[in-house]
């Protein structure tokens, strides 16, 4: 029988693996590849990124764990929707697999594979893999998609059974070792980053230690430390769930079995998003609400760049932004206060943002990125109302209460005293003198006063109240 080719993308695996588990359950010998896709490559801003750096050291060992199984990881660098049907030509197989995406392009990216592929006779399978539910799984009972998350959780809750959340295995033969192994990154045109630097351990393996690690210490205290940034209460492994460095599955089973249903709640956060954009792809670039587009946003390339920087006056959002430039990772909570910044106390435009984080994201998914900005801005399916508008001291009060995390990611207010740590600007000169941390001088003052943009928000969003 002719072999089938397996074609990895975002699930670099080789254990509970969807399209390869199907691949070996057809009986037909198995290869596997990869293709640094040009057309994705080419558009990064820089020549030295970490996401490009990860994908490289987990195929490294996806490659390794293959061939220790009697197969191997052909690798190509071109454009997919090119090198796939040629290589499915050149190893005259009868069909390629693949899990299924879910983004707009990606699926522009598939249905072009699929017709070069159909024209030489070949089949092209795709596969559930990267969320639990898909399709129609989740429905209202009108046979519509949910555009509330809490119905949707419900619903969600109610379809799930233990076979969704099975592993996908199978035996089967691979058709031996292939390829040359995986380029190096200058052989892509790409350059070393500082992951080693940071801590970030790419591949299987690097999932397995975060996973292990949360689940043993502190899945249980997830609710109760997800918000704190200067705790270590997360499970970091958002990168992982991007690369699919670890199944799904078996996160959705650990959460079960733990009980953590807070937790539980943010990988169906994450299918939810995926239905969203696969079912409105309008809301990649426009407003999910219609009537938010005729929002009029402020033009201030200084106010941007401030924010980019972490230089808008107000610690805990300047904090955040730093420590994305120098780690490309946020806490979530903080997610949602930088986001409210820049939209709702600056008055600039979600996209702006959105395409910020981007460039600067680890664990950038389109789906998450956008229904996270899109929340913020209020423009988005179950998004927060536009009145209600975060107090970027407040949170700073209630979830950095002794200024830990600040005075990590903004060291020149390593010396004010706790009760200031949060608006600095509120000390006295005197006292700004003493410890010298001068307001304008050594931080800049408030680029904006809250309260003020605030007045200035609601009377921005008029508009969406009439248009309601």
């Amino acid at each position: 029988m002719k072999p089938v080719l397996v074609w990895f993308r975002r699930d670099l695996r080789d254990i509970d693996h969807a399209a390869l588990a199907a691949a070996l359950a057809s009986g037909r010998a198995v290869h596997c590849a990869f293709v640094f896709d040009s057309e994705i490559l080419d558009a990064l801003p820089s020549r030295r990124d970490r996401r490009v750096e990860f994908i490289r050291e987990s195929l490294v060992e996806l490659d390794a764990a293959l061939r220790a199984r009697g197969g191997g990881l052909i690798v190509r660098h071109g454009r997919a929707r090119d090198e796939i049907p040629a290589l499915a030509g050149e190893l005259g197989v009868a069909a390629v697999y693949a899990n299924r995406d879910y983004e707009p392009a990606a699926k522009a990216r598939d249905a072009a594979v699929a017709g070069e592929l159909a024209a030489a006779g070949i089949d092209f399978q795709t596969f559930k893999d990267q969320v639990v539910f898909d399709g129609d799984a989740v429905l209202t009972q009108a046979g519509k998609p949910y555009t509330v998350f809490t119905p949707y959780r419900n619903a969600w809750r109610k379809r799930l059974t233990a076979a969704d959340a099975a592993p996908c295995s199978a035996d089967g033969r691979f058709a031996g070792e292939a390829g040359c192994g995986v380029p190096t990154l200058a052989g892509i045109g790409f350059e070393p980053t500082d992951l080693g630097e940071l801590g970030i351990r790419p591949g299987m393996s690097g999932a397995r230690a975060l996973w292990d690690e949360f689940r043993a210490g502190r899945i249980g205290r997830y609710a109760a430390l997800r918000d704190f940034p200067a705790v270590r209460g997360v499970s970091y492994l958002s990168v992982h769930l991007r690369f699919g460095t670890i199944p799904i599955r078996e996160l959705v089973r650990g959460a079960l079995s733990a009980g953590a249903d807070t937790w539980l709640d943010e990988l169906i956060w994450r299918d939810f998003y995926f239905m969203i954009l696969d079912r409105f792809p309008h809301a990649v670039d426009r407003a999910f609400k219609p009537e938010y587009d005729a929002i009029a946003w402020d033009d201030w390339p200084e106010g941007y760049a401030a924010w980019r920087e972490g230089r808008t006056g107000y610690p805990l959002v300047d904090a955040a932004m730093r420590q994305l430039a120098h780690s490309g990772w946020m806490h979530n909570r903080l997610r949602m206060v930088v986001a409210s910044f820049l939209c709702k106390d600056l008055g600039l435009d979600w996209r702006l943002g959105e395409r910020h984080f981007a460039e600067q994201l680890n664990d950038f998914d389109l789906s998450a990125n956008n229904g996270g900005w899109q929340w913020a801005a209020s423009s988005g399916c179950d998004a927060q109302p536009y009145f209600r508008i975060f107090n970027p001291v407040s949170q700073s009060e209630k979830f950095d209460p002794d200024g830990r995390f600040i005075r990590r990611y903004v060291p020149e207010l390593a010396k004010v005293p706790d009760k200031y740590i949060h608006a600095p600007w509120t000390m006295g000169r005197i006292e700004q003198e003493a410890i010298g941390v001068v307001i304008g001088r050594d931080y800049p003052a408030p680029l904006v006063d809250h309260a003020a943009a605030r007045e200035r928000t609601l009377a921005r969003y008029a508009v969406v109240k009439k248009a309601g």
